[in-house]
């Protein structure tokens, strides 16, 4: 109900995620004084579930508000780090912003580039749809080079996985033959998927120069 939901919210928000947001979750300011790689990765790791908790914490009270008043919100989270690949996390993940980007920036983008008499290829396409979505999603949040570099890693990771999914689609459909080998490689996917999710975090988190160097301590390069 209303009620429950809303305290879901407020214990999400104000205990768990404030909590990590003390010191357990990246920013500049321990970025910069990380002396390890693994630091780092504590750290990148703290911050992806302190904003998600605090991003969906601050839907469940929207959502138990509006119970408690007879209105039903949207959903906007549905357990994105468990999904098993890029595209269903971005399905799962700020729903409402998702579903508004590819309504108006991925589908008439990839109409209008399909009606151009010397069109790109399909591949092409897809790619820069993919891109300017995931770009304008990024910009939304902050009108930044990181968070356009956030954007582009999601839409890069959006078009391999498209391209993956294509060519890969008859194998996996062969798994179901094999249920341990399909439960073995859901893991994998699960575990890939979410590395790359907080990888990106990373840009969404720091300032670009900041970001980029962040990025290179994480493989072990400008640690002392």
């Amino acid at each position: 109900d209303g009620g429950t939901r809303l305290a879901l919210g407020l214990f999400k928000k104000f205990v768990i995620a404030d909590a990590l947001a003390q010191g357990l979750a990246l920013n500049a300011t321990n970025a910069a004084q990380a002396q390890s790689t693994i630091g780092l990765w504590v750290l990148l790791y703290g911050y992806a579930w302190r904003l998600y908790l605090d991003f969906s914490g601050y839907t469940d009270i929207a959502i138990g508000l509006g119970l408690l008043f007879g209105i039903r919100l949207p959903e906007n989270f549905n357990r994105p780090y468990v999904k098993t690949n890029i595209t269903a996390f971005w399905q799962s993940w700020h729903m409402t912003l998702s579903s508004w980007a590819r309504f108006y920036v991925f589908s008439p983008l990839s109409r209008g580039l399909l009606k151009l008499k010397r069109r790109p290829s399909a591949t092409v396409i897809v790619l820069l749809a993919q891109l300017a979505t995931m770009l304008t999603i990024g910009l939304w949040h902050g009108v930044a080079w990181n968070f356009a570099a956030w954007g582009a890693w999601h839409g890069l990771g959006l078009f391999v996985h498209k391209q993956w999914s294509d060519h890969t689609r008859k194998w996996y459909r062969g798994l179901n033959q094999f249920p341990r080998r399909r439960r073995v490689w859901q893991l994998v996917s699960w575990l890939a998927t979410f590395q790359y999710v907080v990888i990106g975090w990373v840009w969404f988190a720091l300032p670009m120069e900041q970001a980029a160097r962040v990025m290179m301590k994480l493989f072990g390069a400008g640690i002392d």
